[in-house]
């Protein structure tokens, strides 16, 4: 194992750089997720999301992201270690050790930025977070459901049951993302604020440091998992996903045996068929793409769904 940082100074910037910007649309993307589902289940009647708004949102989180970590890219510089030295080799030569470190001009800039860094990645996210899917939770609770016939008894209790689900599943999306950030953020605070020593600063580094980045960046990948297990639309959505790319596959190979059919004057292209969904089949029939738009707009209730299924399946 290599000790120190053995790259440049470019891969230094260039690695603290995409490593800061990921961390930063990760969390800017829960936010803009926390804020659409709040959308979409409070005021069910606005109009929903378009692509074009959608690729809007990406762009400025991302813009957002490079913006708010181009200070940590300018300040990351290559360091030598100059309280001790390593010995490499059989002749017990001393070689130096470099770290890929953020080189501030004065301690007191470092803080600031640190702050700015906690409020806007972690602090204000957080909250805002919270308070939307504390609203969808109240809204959900408080949602009326109509009597409808003899029936009207086991509805209601399956869909307090469904809705019970998704509080519970949003409870834990929060949680989940507080207490992933909450280590990593402390141990910046203390690195910064706290007065330790460099005995200290060494421990936390070697060992407590990847711990916490870890447990952050294993928030980002979990959440799948946990919409996954707690909605049944949302792995509907998932799986509809890809069989739009498949079946959007399966239009492109027929168009091109048509066209070679015409061409080769083999048998015609009506009569080779390929086993796909019925979407897939009327979208060939009537010579239309599947809209991705009204797709999209469809993905955007599969939280409510699971909600109105039982009243959808008695009214007939």
């Amino acid at each position: 194992v290599l000790p120190g940082w053995p790259f440049g100074s470019l891969v230094c910037k260039m690695s603290g750089m995409v490593q800061g910007i990921s961390v930063s649309a990760s969390v800017f993307t829960l936010v803009a997720i926390a804020i659409d589902r709040f959308r979409c289940i409070v005021y069910p009647f606005k109009q929903k999301l378009t692509i074009s708004t959608a690729v809007t949102i990406i762009a400025v989180i991302w813009i957002l992201a490079i913006t708010i970590m181009c200070p940590s890219a300018v300040m990351l510089q290559v360091q030598e270690e100059k309280h001790f030295r390593v010995i490499l080799g059989h002749g017990n030569e001393t070689h130096p050790v470099y770290w890929c470190r953020e080189d501030w001009p004065n301690p007191g800039m470092r803080k600031i930025y640190t702050t700015v860094l906690f409020a806007n990645i972690y602090l204000a996210p957080l909250l805002l977070i919270i308070i939307m899917y504390a609203r969808i939770s109240i809204a959900l609770f408080n949602t009326a459901m109509p009597v409808v016939g003899k029936h009207s008894q086991r509805q209601w209790h399956s869909v307090s049951k469904k809705k019970q689900k998704v509080i519970r599943m949003l409870i834990i999306v929060a949680l989940l993302f507080t207490l992933s950030w909450l280590p990593l953020w402390t141990l910046m605070m203390l690195s910064d604020y706290a007065n330790l020593s460099d005995i200290q600063l060494q421990i936390i580094n070697i060992y407590i440091y990847p711990f916490a980045h870890w447990l952050a960046f294993f928030n980002s990948s979990v959440n799948p998992i946990i919409y996954g297990f707690f909605n049944k639309n949302f792995r509907r959505g998932f799986q509809a996903a890809f069989k739009l790319q498949l079946c959007s596959r399966e239009i492109v190979h027929m168009e091109v045996y048509s066209q070679r059919g015409q061409s080769n004057a083999i048998l015609p292209a009506a009569n080779y068929q390929i086993p796909q969904d019925q979407a897939c089949r009327n979208a060939k029939e009537e010579g239309k793409t599947v809209k991705k738009g009204n797709w999209v707009n469809n993905q955007q209730d599969l939280i409510m769904e699971d909600l109105e299924e039982p009243c959808n399946n008695e009214i007939k």
